[in-house]
């Protein structure tokens, strides 16, 4: 019989009928007969096509290289990318206002409109000295050392929830607020910098941040965790998201069995369309199962903004959010998340550049040869049934397997979202990562930002990356270089 969840004491809006249904048999199974990467790299040819994104790839790769409707949308599909575009870009106001399609922004938020985040659908911008950006925010919760004093609901709640939240802070960091309550803070960041040495003499400085809350508006949070987010670039999800399972499990292998170093596992969350169990795809941790979840969790955490998905904000009890005016019960209509999922799902990746170049191709075995492969996972098919026909069959190269590798101490946040522990990450998919600075030159790498180019990108590597990041670390200048070559041109 279903098992309902009780009125959680911090987020008391949240109330789940969960059926307690087993793990589906792709995700429970995931390492069973692992597949043998080193061989299937062997066998795979190097990327023959241009089209990294399929047919629907795209040949743009200036400012607005990421902001382009999929190659192979149908004209009545254009017309929906469209509206879903006029959503993700325009602001939300403050309820009550003559604007109720976009009304009951906050009360806490962090911006006014999605764009501002996913700049120009890339990446966000780090903030400066004098400016705050939005593209980088905290990620809150208790931290993983207080599990012991947890009740039996609060445990229970975290296995839906993905985090224990902050009891007055919530799950994230909202830095700005309506009249009539007070914001909850400001993100500090503090480097300090790792000299590293190569192999052929040069030094390259890696900024190590330190994050902390200041000015707090609700008093001392007192024992917190703290986890960095850099709004990631948007181009693919849609095939991504339309890949099976099955595939992706392909490379499962959370105990090592073929005793590569690499164990990366998939992350089990809670899926509120289904209300069970399944695979994780989406965000740094993949701690959301699909598009229309993570978009909507984007609204709530964001921007304050409830839906038939998520109706609830990020609000706590302490901070009274229910006393102040709102856009009415449901605030993001359905056909307003239908768009913008429908966009976020069919922006076109950027074709490949300087494909057949002598030194890329060189790089791009070396990718190979230095084991990076063995996570960014060049090829992927998608499915053929059961998804939108334009994302049916697709061939892609996203360089991703969308599974959780440890990476090392130096990245961890010390926050479990879902299975995900405070070290491991999801592979982050490499296509159109060449542009990422030109769409937004004020950007940078990683969950946080904190590598200023690709190379401090790779530096940062550790855990099951770290035999791969020595290797480069060693590599003469000449292969280094093409290796970097081959990267700026995906």
């Amino acid at each position: 019989m279903p098992h309902v969840i009780p009125k959680h004491p911090i987020l008391h809006a949240l109330s789940l009928a969960i059926a307690l249904t087993a793990l589906p048999q792709g995700v429970a199974q995931a390492a069973q007969t692992p597949l043998t990467v080193s061989a299937y790299l062997a066998a795979l040819p190097l990327q023959d096509t241009a089209k990294s994104g399929g047919e629907g790839s795209v040949r743009k790769h200036d400012t607005n290289a990421y902001s382009l409707p999929a190659k192979n949308l149908s004209f009545d599909q254009r017309l929906s990318f469209s509206v879903g575009n006029s959503f993700f870009k325009s602001p939300w106001v403050i309820a009550p206002a003559s604007t109720t399609a976009r009304d009951g922004l906050g009360p806490l938020f962090n911006t006014n409109a999605c764009q501002n985040c996913h700049v120009k659908d890339g990446r966000g911008s780090l903030p400066a000295e004098s400016d705050p950006s939005v593209g980088l925010f905290l990620r809150l919760g208790m931290p993983d050392s207080h599990e012991d004093s947890w009740s039996d609901e609060e445990r229970e709640f975290r296995r839906i929830a993905g985090v224990m939240p902050h009891p007055v802070y919530g799950t994230q960091l909202q830095n700005a607020a309506v009249p009539g309550i007070e914001r909850e803070g400001r993100m500090q960041v503090v480097h300090e910098e790792m000299p590293v040495p190569l192999a052929d003499g040069e030094v390259v400085l890696l900024r190590k941040p330190r994050y902390s809350l200041v000015e707090a508006g609700f008093g001392d949070p007192g024992p917190i965790a703290l986890s960095p987010r850099l709004a990631p670039g948007m181009v693919g999800l849609g095939l991504l998201e339309a890949v099976s399972e099955e595939t992706l499990l392909e490379w499962a292998d959370p105990q090592d069995a073929d005793g590569d170093g690499i164990s990366g596992r998939a992350n089990t969350v809670w899926s509120l369309t289904e209300q069970h169990e399944v695979m994780g795809r989406f965000g740094w941790k993949a701690g959301q199962p699909d598009v229309r979840q993570q978009s909507a969790k984007a609204f709530a955490g964001d921007m304050g903004l409830t839906s038939n998905l998520v109706s609830s904000t990020d609000c706590t009890p302490v901070q009274k959010c229910a006393d102040l005016p709102n856009g009415g019960t449901i605030e993001v209509e359905d056909n307003v998340m239908d768009n913008v999922a429908f966009y976020s799902r069919n922006l076109a990746v950027p074709t490949r550049r300087d494909l057949d170049d002598p030194t890329v191709r060189e790089g791009e075995q070396l990718f190979r040869e230095l084991e990076c492969a063995s996570c960014h996972r060049p090829r992927l098919t998608t499915a053929s049934g059961g998804v939108a026909a334009q994302l049916a069959d697709q061939t892609i190269w996203p360089y991703s397997d969308m599974l959780l590798h440890d990476m090392g101490d130096g990245l961890s946040d010390d926050r479990r979202e879902f299975e995900a522990t405070g070290n491991e990450w999801r592979t982050p998919p490499l296509w159109g990562i060449g542009l990422a600075q030109t769409v937004n030159p004020a950007t940078g790498f990683l969950h946080d930002g904190r590598a200023r180019t690709l190379l401090e990108a790779v530096l940062w590597h550790g855990g099951e990356a770290r035999a791969s990041r020595d290797k480069v670390v060693a590599l003469p200048t000449d292969q280094r270089q093409a290796l970097l070559r081959f990267l700026e041109s995906l």
